[in-house]
């Protein structure tokens, strides 16, 4: 904004100053009235594309007779902004500059001006200027020098201005750590890249694995190496016509795709694409990014083809992004290191998005998007939030503004709980924030709850602590990010959270009302045989919901992998209650139904049920049918899914469509109503007949669930109906629920820039304090 205002200054024969303060852009401007409001129409009406006024005063002041305009130093009083940039991708001019071999900044990966390039990630302090980033220790060149000050260049104050002669350098290593001389490092890791090799480069928010995403066996390395066995990796292309080679992309997608965060975008993938399988396995989805920072350009470019691009780090660890780091760490996986030495600051993940009804909707939150505040509509006191377990954030509160951290991931490694520690060390200092209050997880056990606790006593006095229930937090954040207040019916639904009754909750209708939350309905209750082993094996989901249905005439079904000794085991530890926690998770049904069709009986990542349950959907022929519910008349009410159960089951075996794996080996019953379209006339034991089939299935489970939402939504007589919970991240049943919803005239709010699964929590931690104190 700084230079986008003296340029403006100078074109309305304006004199004065522009500085950063505490309290955001502060602005004085000498000169004729008339011309005074052209400046005031063209600062709200041209400013430059990220900028966003989230308020304005303007005061009369006497005459200071300024000889000039001037951006004046900042303003440093103790006070720290909430406003600060995220990093940018590269702008269509510098990647000009860079492909250009009359200009200075030729093949230079690390140009950038005052509209792009990296800014969070190596900010040290605020406000926003050189000598608070890591960038301080490259002292500009002369001609460098001579842009920063030239205030019609758009590189006038750009705090990131390097080239060649003064800027950061890049370095070619191999596995060991020896350093390459090569004429040309980046022509010899794309040399590499096409040789099969796997390439680490350090990027804008840490290290990449980057390797050739037409080579099958490169990549199955790459999986073997990093310990992922099926999780579909994203691919980085270098341009928007190469995305659109390997995917449908639509008007909001695309806008997505090419926009200044570069998001990692969830696309459907067109058939008979070049790269591996190996890729997406299994997966009709593909996550797509354009190349976003000029290193991937040139590498991009170089390589002319497509690669797999994954986070630089171990299994369940935090990315690498210091270069003796990544050197130890990644030796293991990587063949070769393009690394440089500017530093970076803190480790920011690739954003995920994705499509859903409408809207794109984050699913991880990093680099582009961080740390981007939301503003509530009234302050509250400083306050830090822990979130949950999986997929974790932490935030804080500062006046308005709540800052939510990048995605960390799973607590459960030691060096992922030491950066949890570090990122709120981190968001204190950053802001000057001293929190009085510490929220976090009814769930004591998780590892951010104990730390919250830890965290309180550290000081002294110690501060207080509250917990937060786990679905009452989702919905709160969905709140905090639209600015909504209750009366309202908030839908969550998830893998689990514990439940205000000490039980793991996951299907939840909750009333918000101004002094909290009422359980209005849930899912009935079953058995997860193995507890957490549940969670990994969806087959012990549906073995569970059978038991509730069917008791021991479940165990005369074995279609679901399990050996006689598992079963037995398992058919004592069901009867005695051992190790069988019961939960009304709708995350945990969509396991038990991928596994009754074969879809998945072993979780490889989370969710991958889920997914594949979706997936299978979405090659359904449109249809409106629905298997048959039941909901009981008292508070809390609970949804009966044993008659959509036993109606699901009774297709698997529908004698129309036999398949060859049938997963119970039952013999076919009399053929039975499905309200579904006659399917494609294929033989049912060939495997698109199978697919067919299982669409058919997958398609009604999902209408089904959409029509109980508008079943409990029409019972609670709420107007407002908000959706949150990790089963929203699934654009299917996000369609079809409100759809119906909508039609039936109700007013439905779902994430858009907040993760809807438990990225989450910490934002409707924070928020929860408008309303529990």
């Amino acid at each position: 904004m700084r230079p986008f205002i003296a340029r403006l200054a100078r074109q309305t024969g304006q004199s004065g100053w522009v500085a950063n303060t505490a309290n955001g852009l502060s602005i004085a401007i000498e000169g004729n009235a008339d011309l005074q409001q052209q400046f005031l129409y063209h600062l709200n009406n041209d400013a430059p594309p990220l900028a966003v006024i989230a308020s304005q005063t303007i005061s009369q002041q006497p005459l200071a007779h300024f000889s000039d305009f001037q951006i004046k130093a900042s303003a440093v009083d103790g006070k720290q902004s909430a406003f600060v940039l995220p990093d940018l991708a590269i702008c269509p001019d510098c990647l000009s500059d860079m492909l250009n071999p009359q200009s200075r900044f030729y093949r230079y990966p690390f140009t950038s001006c005052s509209h792009c390039g990296p800014r969070y990630s190596i900010i040290l302090s605020q406000p926003y200027d050189r000598d608070r980033t890591t960038m301080a220790d490259f002292k500009c060149c002369t001609d460098c020098e001579h842009e920063y000050r030239a205030v019609d260049n758009r590189r006038f104050h750009a705090q990131t201005i390097a080239c060649p002669h003064c800027g950061p350098a890049l370095q070619l290593l191999d596995h060991e750590g020896n350093t390459l001389t090569e004429n040309d490092v980046l022509l010899a890791a794309g040399d590499y890249l096409r040789a099969g090799k796997i390439l680490a480069v350090k990027g804008i928010g840490g290290f990449q694995l980057l390797v050739d995403a037409a080579n099958q066996d490169a990549i199955d390395r790459l999986r073997i190496r990093k310990h992922r066995p099926q999780k579909p990796f994203a691919l980085m292309v270098a341009d928007l016509t190469a995305a659109q080679a390997l995917c449908f992309i639509n008007d909001s997608e695309q806008q997505a795709l090419s926009s200044y965060a570069a998001p990692i975008i969830l696309l459907k993938r067109r058939n008979g694409t070049p790269f591996a399988d190996a890729v997406a396995p299994e997966s009709d989805l593909l996550g797509v990014m354009l190349a976003y920072s000029p290193l991937h350009h040139l590498l991009l470019h170089d390589v002319g083809a497509p690669v797999v691009a994954t986070s630089g780090n171990r299994h369940n660890e935090p990315i690498c992004i210091d270069n003796d780091q990544a050197l130890e760490q990644l030796a293991g996986i990587a063949d070769y290191f393009l690394m440089h030495n500017r530093p970076i600051l803190r480790p920011l993940d690739d954003s995920i998005v994705r499509l859903i009804g409408d809207n794109i909707t984050v699913l991880r939150r990093g680099r582009g998007y961080v740390p981007t505040p939301i503003t509530l509509k009234s302050a509250l006191p400083d306050m830090l939030a822990v979130g949950g377990q999986l997929k974790n954030t932490v935030a804080v509160s500062h006046g308005k503004q709540i800052l939510l951290s990048q995605h960390l991931g799973d607590l459960d490694s030691a060096a992922t709980q030491q950066q949890f520690d570090t990122t709120i060390a981190d968001l204190h200092g950053f802001y000057q924030i001293k929190p009085i209050k510490i929220m976090h997880d009814l769930h004591n056990d998780y590892a951010s709850s104990h730390s919250a606790e830890r965290l309180a006593h550290s000081v002294n006095p110690p501060l207080k602590t509250a917990a937060v229930q786990h679905h009452y937090a989702h919905i709160l954040s969905c709140m905090a990010e639209h600015n909504l207040e209750p009366p309202l019916l908030g839908i969550a639904w998830d893998g689990s959270g514990l439940g205000s009754d000490n039980t793991l909750w996951g299907g939840e209708f909750l009333r918000l009302h101004t002094n909290g939350f009422q359980r209005y309905a849930h899912f009935r209750p079953f058995a997860l045989p193995g507890g957490y082993k549940a969670i990994q094996e969806p087959r012990r989901a549906a073995l569970g919901m059978l038991y509730e249905t069917l008791a021991d005439r479940a165990f005369d079904r074995n279609g679901l992998g399990f050996s006689e000794p598992e079963l037995q085991l398992l058919r004592s530890a069901l009867s005695k209650h051992i190790n069988c926690p019961r939960t009304t998770s709708v995350g945990r049904i969509f396991d038990a139904v991928a596994s009754l069709l074969g879809l998945c009986q072993i979780n490889h990542y989370e969710g991958q049920a889920a997914m594949a349950l979706e997936n299978c959907a979405a090659k359904a022929i449109q249809s409106n049918a629905f298997y048959d519910f039941k909901i009981t008349e008292t508070e809390p009410l609970v949804i009966d899914w044993q008659l959509m159960l036993e109606q699901l089951l009774e297709d698997i075996i529908n004698p129309a469509l036999v398949i060859t794996d049938n997963p119970f080996g039952l013999s076919p019953s009399a053929l039975l109503r499905t309200g579904l379209s006659k399917p494609h006339e294929t033989s049912p034991s060939t495997s698109s007949g199978r697919t067919v089939f299982r669409a058919l299935i997958a398609a009604k489970f999902h209408n089904t669930l959409a029509e109980i939402i508008l079943a409990v939504a029409k019972r609670a007589g709420e107007k407002s109906v908000v959706l949150s919970g990790g089963c929203f991240q699934n654009a299917y049943l996000v369609e079809k629920a409100v759809g119906k919803l909508k039609t039936a005239g109700f007013t439905v709010v779902c994430h858009e820039k907040i993760p809807p699964n438990d990225g989450g929590l910490a934002l409707g931690q924070l928020y929860a304090t408008k309303y529990i104190g």
